[in-house]
């Protein structure tokens, strides 16, 4: 218990003071003067100015407060390197028990873990978080245990108190660090890029260490190897070699000593994408569904259609002069040997063999899928027959074999379980009000056997409609009717044919 005596002036000091002069000057004319009772008068007076003054007696029974000291542990992943863990657990148990040596103090633990994504070790802003939940006064001491690798020392944060490190490593630590600045999602293939790499040492690196060996390799193909500087931003010019997701990794080997090999590689993916994309159709003759593709591929403007009907086969014969012909001669050479590489769909629409495309050509296009090209069959009555198209060398890479039937009945289309999660038809069946879909018939169907990939839509009797398959590096599809069209003309209400073909083409293209 303590007792303090307190004034609660009833007048201001000032006036009090002014009073306490003017007595003052009293009792001394009064002594000079000789004049009789002046003790008494100047006690009284002096009773009433300590009146004035008025004093207090206060007793308080008080009890100290306990001090706060934070600890921030590092635990992220830099942390894990060679023996810092135990470096930390030691220097974690050393300052444990001096804490709990020192009188009237509570310690509180705060674990800092890596931040998601690509943060870092967040410090300064989970301390900032601590300190919100203390009263700033009690907090006596900041101590951190990491290894100084701190991503976000530039927030402001208001320390109460003073703040130490005890910094865990060894003084000839070094590590080689590879850093990719800038990698774009998206490049036109054809077209270099530029990306921008260093390769630094940091800490103590060994001396006479000016360059360092990077290995890059495209899709786990073989590698290519420089020397780049150390220390310095690299600016590196790279073309896509196709379209579609390219994985390229970069790499720097492990040199003795290291802390870790963890940063010595990046890997980015970047989408290779054409210009323009360029589309061959080919149509055997002329039908109501031909139009329909040819509406859905010029309706894209980033689609360069090359569109060939086959109007005067070549066993037709009706005396006409050559020269009175308005007709040109299909350049299958140019297209299917010299320049088939340009294309990323080739659709066959309605085709058969007729001479046109001799089997030199047609190995040609499977070498062509094979390689990272995508062939489209939109499959007609011709499928069937003894002209197909399947009793060719592009018979390796279709997805399924004709039986040779050819099925004239109405039937609804009707996507599979595997179709409602794959891109090209997820989502394009909504249900009637008994499960079926509000799609209008279909009145023909090639059967087909032994399909190969996915099979994603079902026609007559559940038999396979809409086939996927990948081939080596490439995609084929085979849909195995003529009639998507009846969609677009609204019979029977129709249906999605213009999506469903639109989804088809752009899977096909990647």
């Amino acid at each position: 218990m303590t007792q303090t005596i307190l004034f609660d002036p009833l007048l201001p000091w000032p006036v009090l003071a002014g009073l306490a002069a003017l007595v003052l000057a009293s009792i001394v004319l009064a002594i000079w003067r000789r004049l009789p009772g002046w003790g008494l008068r100047g006690l009284a007076a002096l009773c009433l100015l300590g009146a004035l003054t008025g004093p207090l007696s206060q007793s308080e029974d008080r009890a100290p407060l306990s001090d706060i000291v934070l600890v921030a542990v590092d635990n992220s992943a830099s942390q894990q390197l060679s023996d810092r863990q135990a470096q930390m657990a030691e220097a974690r148990a050393g300052l444990q028990r001096q804490l709990n040596a020192r009188p009237n103090t509570e310690t509180r633990w705060i674990t800092v873990e890596d931040s998601p994504g690509d943060g870092g070790t967040t410090l300064m802003q989970r301390l900032s978080q601590a300190l919100a939940d203390e009263p700033q006064g009690r907090v006596a001491g900041i101590i951190a245990l990491s290894d100084g690798q701190v991503h976000d020392t530039e927030q402001p944060i208001d320390l109460p108190a003073p703040m130490h490190l005890l910094m865990t490593g060894r003084e000839g630590d070094w590590d080689r660090r590879l850093i990719l600045r800038n990698a774009p999602a998206f490049a036109i293939i054809g077209e270099p890029i530029t990306l921008t790499l260093r390769i630094e040492d940091q800490g103590t690196p060994p001396p006479d260490q000016r360059q360092a060996p990077l290995e890059i390799s495209i899709d786990g193909g073989p590698p290519q190897r420089f020397n780049l500087p150390l220390g310095v931003d690299f600016d590196l010019p790279l073309t896509l070699p196709h379209g579609g997701r390219n994985v390229i990794r970069f790499a720097t080997p492990e040199i003795p000593g290291e802390l870790t090999d963890r940063n010595n590689a990046a890997l980015v993916q970047i989408n290779g994408v054409r210009d323009r994309l360029r589309v061959l159709l080919v149509s055997g003759e002329p039908h109501a569904g031909g139009r329909t593709w040819r509406n859905l591929l010029k309706s894209d403007s980033s689609v360069d259609l090359v569109h060939f009907t086959i109007l005067r086969p070549p066993e037709k014969q009706d005396g006409v002069p050559v020269d009175e012909l308005s007709l040109i001669a299909f350049p299958t050479r140019e297209l299917f040997l010299e320049k088939i590489d340009d294309f990323d769909l080739i659709i066959f629409d309605r085709y058969k063999r007729r001479g046109i495309l001799p089997a030199i050509y047609l190995d040609n296009v499977a070498n062509y899928v094979e390689q990272g090209g995508a062939v489209l069959i939109a499959a007609g009555p011709d499928f069937a027959s003894a002209d197909s198209i399947y009793r060719s060398p592009l018979a390796r890479v279709l997805p399924a074999a004709p039986t040779a039937r050819v099925l004239e009945q109405a039937y609804r289309p009707k996507v599979t379980e595997l179709g409602h999660r794959h891109p090209v038809t997820a989502g394009l069946e909504p249900p009637g009000q008994e499960g079926e879909p509000h799609w209008g018939s279909w009145l023909r169907q090639i059967e087909v056997a032994a399909p190969q990939g996915h099979v994603l839509m079902q026609g007559v009797e559940t038999r396979p409609l809409l086939v996927l398959n990948r081939v080596a590096a490439g995609r084929v599809a085979l849909l195995a009717s003529d009639h998507a069209w009846l969609w677009s003309r609204g019979y029977q209400g129709g249906g999605p044919q213009l999506e469903l073909l639109r989804r088809l083409a752009h899977w096909m293209m990647k």
